[in-house]
């Protein structure tokens, strides 16, 4: 079992940058996919980004491309999103995923653990 551990979400005003880590304990995510999901209040559920395991192949969403990049270290075995020129249409719930069959397609090949989120607030 994965447990997926998010951090640095809090409030930064709009234009600025925020990078999230997320860090896996229990087992590591050895040979798998992570990325990045987020909730808006109202909204459904957005897959964003996701990174293979050897950061060979990334996926990021049209709403993000250019502004947010994934990264890993697999030696600490901790994800990081730097997000960039923040938006208040950023705001969420961000949590941290993992995907066994290492695809970075997870809105096709679905999400094996879950984290329990972080809150980013983009003030206008």
């Amino acid at each position: 079992q994965v447990q997926l551990v998010e951090s640095g979400g809090g409030l930064v005003q709009a234009g600025g940058s925020l990078r999230l880590s997320c860090a896996a304990s229990g087992r590591t995510f050895s040979g798998y996919a992570v990325g990045w999901f987020r909730q808006a209040p109202g909204k459904e559920r957005q897959f964003i980004t996701a990174i293979t395991w050897s950061g060979g192949n990334t996926y990021y969403a049209d709403s993000v491309k250019g502004r947010f990049t994934i990264s890993r270290d697999n030696a600490k075995n901790t994800v990081y999103l730097q997000m960039n020129s923040l938006k208040p249409e950023d705001t969420a719930v961000y949590y941290c995923v993992a995907n066994r069959r290492n695809k970075e397609t997870m809105q096709y090949y679905g999400v094996d653990y879950w984290g329990k989120g972080t809150l980013v607030t983009v003030s206008s």
